[in-house]
């Protein structure tokens, strides 16, 4: 009987949780290795008022790996977003449920491996590291940024210029168990998700990007639907995978999974375009060394967030179950 093929998925946010809630379905063996430097939303009371590393990310992982054999009133209760009470609206359950762990456990590392257990995760989730780092980010205009949220956010004066640096202050010093995951990959996937603040951000990580780069796995770029205003303005999809090779090293990427004929309603992309984003130009025809695999993968569904949520997100997202047939794809 042959071994499960290892895929290990690297970023956050909606992204990873797309990527790993149809991988799970397959016989496979999944590790998530994800961003640590969410400081917006529910994320800035656990880092300010409760001394801990953000927690979204790695719930929202959780909730995508849990079985089917998990209580789903369980996986809802981790989802669920509080939407009235002074202090308490818009935090999430999820993330007070972890916060309340850790101080029983003693560690934020062994609450982690608690819930994973409480809600049958099918996989591994590993914090890319467990610094108590914030992003950095430098404009070509200059100016530095401090903090995830504002360079996700950033104000009307840097939001028009690109991000020429990113780095973690203080030094992240990256997780061991996450380094050996990448090492003993068959494939690796990146993104989707926002290019510096969900994917970009894990290579800045000590170590990371050396090990990610030496690894025999082969690596998957999956493309952003949309740009973003403040992170890629203008950016088409070479300008993606340059800026990826630019922390990785060139020919850094094996595959790159590109959107074709999946179709974004007209009312939708006048939206995106009320907040200055664009859908990503395919211009990938000469791209030296990289693979172009083109298939129709936006989802048909239309993200509208509850009230109780401040932060903007995502109206359109990569098909789950579409992502993940071109991904199996590729490693048997």
């Amino acid at each position: 009987m042959s071994k499960k093929k290892k895929i290990v998925v690297i970023g956050g946010g909606t992204g990873a949780y797309t990527v790993l809630s149809a991988l799970k379905k397959y016989p496979v063996s999944l590790t998530a290795i994800i961003s640590m430097m969410d400081s917006g939303g529910s994320n800035r009371v656990i880092r300010d008022e409760f001394g801990l590393l953000p927690t979204s990310d790695i719930r929202q992982c959780m909730v995508a790996l849990a079985s089917e054999k998990s209580h789903e009133l369980l996986r809802q209760l981790f989802t669920y977003r509080y939407n009235q009470g002074t202090g308490i609206a818009g935090m999430t359950f999820g993330n007070l449920f972890m916060a309340a762990l850790t101080d029983i456990c003693g560690s934020q590392e062994k609450a982690i491996e608690r819930t994973c257990e409480m809600l049958d995760v099918k996989g591994e989730i590993f914090p890319v590291t467990f610094s108590d780092s914030h992003l950095v980010a430098r404009y070509d205009n200059g100016q530095q940024i401090l903090g995830e949220h504002y360079i996700d956010e950033p104000s009307e004066e840097n939001g028009g210029h690109r991000i020429v640096e990113l780095e973690t202050v203080p030094e992240a010093k990256p997780n061991s168990r996450a380094l050996s995951a990448i090492r003993d990959a068959d494939l690796i996937v990146l993104g989707p998700g926002d290019l510096y603040t969900s994917t970009i951000c894990n290579f800045v990580v000590g170590g990371v990007a050396k090990v990610l780069r030496n690894s025999k796995a082969k690596k998957v770029y999956v493309m952003n639907l949309m740009s973003k205003w403040g992170q890629t303005n203008g950016f088409s999809a070479s300008d993606h995978i340059l800026e990826l090779e630019k922390y990785l090293g060139k020919g850094a990427i094996d595959v790159c999974l590109m959107n074709k004929n999946g179709k974004i309603p007209p009312s939708i992309l006048k939206r995106y375009k009320e907040e200055k984003a664009y859908l990503v130009k395919d211009d990938l025809e000469n791209q030296q060394g990289v693979k172009i695999v083109r298939r129709s993968l936006v989802s048909e569904k239309i993200y509208e967030k509850p009230k109780s949520d401040k932060l903007k997100r995502s109206l359109v997202r990569h098909d789950p179950t579409k992502l993940a047939k071109v991904i199996i794809s590729l490693v048997y």
